[in-house]
Parts: C-alpha cells; structure tokens; sequence
C-alpha cells in the first residue's frame, strides 16, 4: 500500500517507552485506512494520528488501546481493549490519537496528565 514513517513515543513522566515502531498517519488518506487490513499489532507496533478528534475500529478484528491526547501531547483520557466496531469522539480538546495493541497501556502504565513525546527514526 502505502509506507508511513515511523517514530518511537515516550512517556516523559515516567521515561517509559510506550511504542518504538509507531507509524505515523501524516495524510488525510493514512488516517482514514488507519488500521484496517491489520491482523493485528504486535508488542511495540501502534498507529499515531495527528490531527485527530476519534477514531472507529469498525471493519477491525482485533480490540485495541486508544489514547486521546491535546495538543500539548498530554494524556486527556485512556481507553483499554477498545473492541471491534465502536466509535469515540473523545473530547472538544483531543487533537491526537495513538492506537496500541490492546493492553499496552496498562503494561506501560499511562496515565491521565502524562506528558508523552516522540523520536523519529
């Protein structure tokens, strides 16, 4: 299809590493495909999108993390093990979105006001 750069995001408060293969969706077109096609994401794997307000996992087969974030890349809200076929609109203030692998976010223990960063490769 297409290759999307990949970056590596950081949590800043706790100095976790939240994903060090994220593919970064930088077009209207990588943000609409989004996951879908995906068997799955493997541990370290998850999609960045920005500018973001929600997101949909409908078409998806697998459940994911979401976590919503402002402008500022602070954590504004958590959702663990989002199932196929919803849709969230988070809040006025999200304006990015990270898609990880169900669990991570509990595995690397993101919290609400966490401050994360990014690397690119």
């Amino acid at each position: 299809m297409f290759e999307l750069p990949t970056l590596t995001i950081v949590d800043r408060t706790s100095g976790a590493v939240v994903g060090d293969q994220i593919r970064f969706a930088n077009t209207a077109l990588a943000r609409l495909v989004g996951l879908l096609g995906a068997a799955k994401l493997n541990s370290g794997e998850g999609l960045l999108l920005m500018p973001s307000s929600g997101v949909h996992t409908c078409g998806m087969s697998f459940p994911i993390d979401v976590v919503a974030m402002d402008r500022h890349w602070q954590v504004r809200r958590v959702w663990d093990h989002l199932p196929p076929w919803r849709v969230l609109c988070p809040s006025a203030a999200t304006r990015i979105i990270l898609e990880l692998p169900a669990g991570r976010a509990k595995e690397v223990e993101l919290h609400l006001s966490d401050q994360l960063a990014f690397v690119m490769k």
